[in-house]
């Protein structure tokens, strides 16, 4: 392998019922400025079905070229299709990094292409940088229980390759006037090839609350002291309209379900206000929720690490400001005359 071969970014554009997922926007802010620090191309790799008109969209995000695969085959997402696809582009155009979301597609297919083309792969990566001097990609992770980072070099194999985790990384403003090239490339694939069949696809309808679109979180931790006093994080967010999460000693304790943990082993989230209540601030939390625009901590340690990160701070016990500040915010929705809000 001749490294000096293999130039530009490329990130993997996932695409579900025709809208492109909001990590591979992300991907493409990050993978832009990866790109202009190595002075090379940004390109977008897109495959699916009648999914060539989103092109210009991921243009508009900060692509300079991208790469087409549309077949029938590519209509649902399959490991087999979608390896075959990337990496025949792969071999033919040689980039130096490409880019996935840590989602479970992204994180397939990431896998299965490192395997295939026998070079690296950095899992659920959380920050992105080039080393100029040797040329490298370097793909930083919490490591150890999240209590260092590590950033993982591939020096002698590519393309360098890492998963994104979502909402860590931030979409450009779309520029619609922006040009580019888009680059149509064929496979000859027929569903008699594949050795996995779509038989159906059943949509995911549930009541469960959506941490990631939340526009304002109420996080508590163990610190709260049992479930009853959680409670009252449940008061707060009725007040002002929040998403109730928890840190990972909290859904152990049972006072939560999983989905609803926020950090490292969690979601990772970036509301326009995060409440950190009773929550000491652990690396593994804190690179679950940094991105948020406003962070408001509460806790009765004035060194906790959750007061690095935070926009304000409030030191003191959650078990008496939590129920002063609810009474303040419905006293507000009453004056206001109904909802609060977050525009």
């Amino acid at each position: 392998m001749n490294i000096e071969d293999y130039k530009g970014v490329w990130v993997f554009i996932e695409e579900t019922d025709g809208e492109i997922e909001g990590v591979s926007l992300e991907l493409l802010g990050a993978g832009r400025k990866l790109a202009d620090k190595l002075e090379v191309p940004l390109a977008g790799v897109l495959m699916g079905h009648g999914i060539k008109a989103l092109a210009s969209k991921v243009i508009a995000y900060g692509a300079d070229e991208v790469y087409v695969i549309d077949h029938p085959v590519m209509k649902n997402y399959r490991t087999e299709s979608f390896m075959k696809g990337v990496i025949m582009l792969a071999e033919k155009y040689k980039p130096e990094i490409f880019l996935y979301g840590a989602t479970p597609n992204g994180k397939d297919l990431a896998s299965a292409v490192a395997t295939d083309l026998n070079t690296g792969l950095t899992a659920d990566t959380t920050m992105l940088d080039i080393d100029l001097d040797n040329r490298l990609f370097e793909a930083s992770r919490p490591a150890f229980g999240g209590n260092i980072m590590a950033t993982i070099l591939c020096k002698k194999h590519r393309p360098q390759m890492a998963t994104v985790r979502p909402k860590v990384m931030k979409a450009l403003e779309p520029d619609t006037s922006r040009t580019g090239r888009i680059i149509e490339e064929s496979i000859a694939l027929s569903e008699d090839d594949m050795r996995t069949k779509v038989l159906k696809i059943v949509k995911d309808i549930t009541n469960k609350a959506n941490l990631s679109d939340a526009h304002v979180i109420v996080c508590g931790g163990k610190g709260m002291g049992d479930l009853q006093n959680f409670q009252m994080l449940y008061d707060l967010a009725d007040a002002i309209g929040a998403t109730v999460g928890g840190t990972r000693d909290v859904v152990e304790a049972g006072w939560l379900p999983h989905h609803l943990q926020i950090g490292q082993t969690g979601e990772t989230v970036t509301p326009k206000i995060y409440f950190a209540i009773a929550l000491s601030g652990a690396i593994q939390h804190v690179v679950g929720m940094k991105n948020s625009e406003i962070i408001i901590a509460i806790n009765k340690d004035p060194n906790a690490p959750i007061f690095d990160v935070a926009t304000y701070g409030i030191v003191g016990d959650a078990l008496e400001i939590v129920p002063k500040l609810t009474e303040q915010f419905k006293q507000m929705r009453n004056e206001k005359g109904g909802e609060i809000s977050y525009a």
